[in-house]
């Protein structure tokens, strides 16, 4: 039986926390996330994506990483330390998709699907207004934005390009290279 379970996760921070810029803050917040229950295995370059949606604010600082997570914690707990995390670094939660001081997205876990594969598919298939509009009250897993992102994607093909999605089998190299050429070019690395 095994003990631990991969969770993949991502960055974002657009705005200063203290004298902190965002990149500080990732690595700050990286450092923050190891517990006897999680351990963090990989972490990605940092990157530099255009504020989402584009012209609402400064550039985000973009990154990935790889958990190892004890068996016995469960998702809702892990999502909770990562929201513990964000919080010792100043994030509020105030606006959907707005700036940030720091954000972390639990994108997958392992391959559960939650809540089940016909409630992650409705989330997954909204409308870009309802997305912007519409927020679940329960986890999602994996994250439903994940394969239309290519600030998530990109960081994440640095430390977990094999990882497939277990509805749209697809791996994480497969779903960036369905992206527009424009989206991906449009996530630099950071410098």
């Amino acid at each position: 039986m095994n003990d631990k379970m991969r969770a993949l996760i991502a960055f974002g921070a657009n705005l200063p926390f203290g004298a902190s810029l965002p990149a500080q803050t990732i690595a700050d917040a990286v450092a923050c996330l190891d517990t006897r229950a999680v351990n963090v295995k990989a972490c990605s370059r940092l990157f530099k994506t255009p504020c989402f949606p584009k012209g609402a604010g400064p550039d985000y600082v973009n990154a990935a990483a790889v958990l190892e997570v004890s068996a016995d914690m469960t998702p809702f707990a892990l999502l909770q330390h990562l929201h513990a995390v964000e919080a010792r670094f100043g994030r509020s939660r105030n606006t959907r998709w707005g700036m940030r001081t720091l954000d972390i997205d639990l994108l997958a876990l392992d391959s559960l699907v939650l809540p089940d594969p016909a409630g992650q598919a409705h989330w997954r298939d909204l409308s870009p207004d309802d997305q912007a509009r519409l927020s679940p009250d329960e986890l999602i897993l994996p994250h439903p934005r994940l394969q239309d992102r290519a600030f998530v994607l990109v960081p994440l093909a640095d430390i977990a390009p094999d990882w497939v999605h277990p509805i749209l089998q697809r791996s994480v190299v497969q779903m960036l290279e369905a992206l527009s050429a424009k989206d991906r070019a449009e996530v630099r690395v950071f410098a």
